[in-house]
């Protein structure tokens, strides 16, 4: 399907991480990636899909260099908790208070792509709502301890053990919650090809 039509297009990926790396090649997708250094910071008036609409941008700004068979992606996923952004726990501490504040609540998981040309740019997002039951703190420290979520906005990720118990409701993409609108990526890169 869509890796026919690419043929004479090279999609670049600014993204270290593997769960989005994976999704390309679930989606069929051919990629290349290259991921360039950029300082993440924004804004503080920005709010949830604002503050990732901002940062997919920035990520794209690094590449001044595309030719006309290019398409950049860069994208940002970011939890928000009670209209306060979170970002990744830099240690074991932070992850347990982070898991902690979601616990028996309902928090939004935002995530904008970014599709850059040589002559174009496009920004999507979706938002999904997450909710956790009441976690227990051996709950927390088990997975917190087995997992290390440190590279994970939020301090968890929903395929993991935490979402397997933990999570009682969802209401949008679940893939958004992983790390990609997939159905966004997919139908904005046929409707600029096509």
């Amino acid at each position: 399907m869509l890796n026919e039509i690419l043929k004479n297009k090279q999609i670049i990926l600014a993204s270290g991480s593997p769960r989005r790396q994976e999704f390309f090649k679930d989606l069929h997708i051919p990629f290349v990636i290259d991921v360039r250094p950029v300082t993440e910071v924004y804004p503080k008036h920005l709010k949830g899909t604002e503050i990732t609409d901002y940062l997919a941008k920035l990520k794209a700004d690094a590449f001044k260099d595309l030719t006309n068979d290019q398409i950049l992606i860069t994208s940002d996923t970011i939890v928000s908790n009670d209209g306060i952004a979170m970002g990744k726990p830099k240690n074991t501490s932070e992850a347990k208070q982070m898991i902690a504040s979601l616990s028996g609540k309902t928090h939004s998981v935002e995530t904008s792509v970014c599709f850059t040309t040589a002559k174009d740019q496009k920004v999507v997002h979706s938002s999904t709502k997450v909710t956790f039951k009441k976690l227990s703190e051996e709950e927390i420290d088990f997975y917190v301890t087995h997992y290390k979520p440190f590279d994970k906005a939020g301090g968890y990720a929903i395929q993991e053990w935490i979402g397997f118990i933990g999570i009682t409701h969802i209401e949008g993409s679940y893939f958004n919650v992983v790390g990609l609108p997939t159905h966004l990526v997919y139908n904005t890169l046929t409707a600029l090809i096509t």
